[in-house]
């Protein structure tokens, strides 16, 4: 695949203070701030990937995309221009805004991010023990969890089909599943998905998700974020069925999700991944939790639609 994973995101909020608390200590490691006071955060593996700045009203500013080399750029520049999309950059990096979610997106040439494997723990199970006498080492886990890296994000456009053809026909993402009629799980990686593009009454970021070892690490995390602050829950522990992940998903401040997740589907061979449109339940999960309502339609939805037609707004 000619591109190979997200670089990093950029995300305005009205209180950046409070919302770069929450990163840090949702496991991102601080990195620095900007000239305007914006803080900057990495993950384990793939490096600076968060930048929280201001803005008047929550917004996916922009979003960064890695390709392996310059003919992969060149490739998408000539796509843009199918599409009569204009572009900016020439070199190692373009960057284009998606003009019907209005998000800006920059495609530049980036090391892949190289994760270091696990390694996989022997379970009990019905008539075996695979690890006699002795307890499950991820029980006496005690350090901090730390995201390995950005894995995806999940934004709501006006015009969900025109969206979705720009990451596909013009950037090069690859179409993984669908909730018919509804969204579309896009990749740009190995990963079952890097990018969701879901129907929505105006432009905005649904969530970010952020991969941790295993299913212990997404537990262990969210326990640790809700200790002190259980308002910060919003849904989880479950398991997706499209993409197979183990999630839960936490509100920062501002009003964005953010997710722990672990265990997502990995399609290394195109030809033999074989795209569904799913539909009823098991379009959101397999078990968990019901689905709460500020999940499917966060509280302060109707706050940004009112706003949303103000000069600054966005995705």
């Amino acid at each position: 695949m000619a591109l190979h994973r997200l670089t990093s995101i950029s995300v305005g909020v009205p209180n950046v203070a409070a919302t770069a608390e929450y990163y840090r200590d949702f496991g991102l490691t601080p990195v620095g701030e900007t000239s305007d006071g914006g803080r900057r955060f990495a993950t384990r593996e793939g490096g600076e990937q968060l930048l929280i700045t201001y803005a008047p009203r929550r917004r996916l500013l922009s979003m960064g995309v890695g390709a392996r080399d310059r003919d992969d750029l060149d490739r998408v520049r000539a796509s843009l221009a199918g599409l009569d999309i204009p572009h900016i950059g020439d070199g190692d990096r373009l960057t284009v805004s998606d003009p019907h979610s209005r998000l800006e997106v920059t495609v530049e040439v980036a090391p892949p991010v190289v994760e270091e494997p696990v390694a996989v723990a022997p379970t009990n199970g019905p008539g075996r023990a695979d690890r006699p006498n002795g307890r499950a080492p991820a029980v006496e886990r005690e350090t901090r969890v730390l995201p390995r890296k950005l894995g995806h994000l999940v934004i709501g456009s006006v015009d969900q089909e025109a969206t979705q053809r720009f990451f596909v026909d013009g950037l090069g993402f690859k179409i993984s599943d669908e909730m018919k009629g509804q969204a579309a799980f896009l990749r740009c990686s190995e990963d079952h998905h890097n990018v969701l593009v879901q129907r929505a009454p105006l432009n905005f970021l649904h969530h970010t998700a952020w991969e941790v070892d295993d299913v212990d690490e997404v537990g262990r995390g969210a326990s640790a974020m809700l200790a002190d602050h259980p308002e910060r829950h919003i849904w989880g522990l479950g398991r997706h069925h499209i993409g197979s992940n183990f999630f839960w998903y936490l509100r920062d401040p501002a009003g964005n999700f953010s997710e722990y997740y672990s265990d997502l589907d990995c399609i290394v061979d195109d030809a033999l991944w074989q795209p569904a449109a799913i539909e009823g339940a098991r379009a959101l999960y397999n078990w968990g939790p019901p689905v709460p309502p500020s999940f499917l339609a966060p509280d302060d939805l109707a706050e940004l639609m009112t706003g949303s037609h103000a000069p600054d707004s966005g995705g």
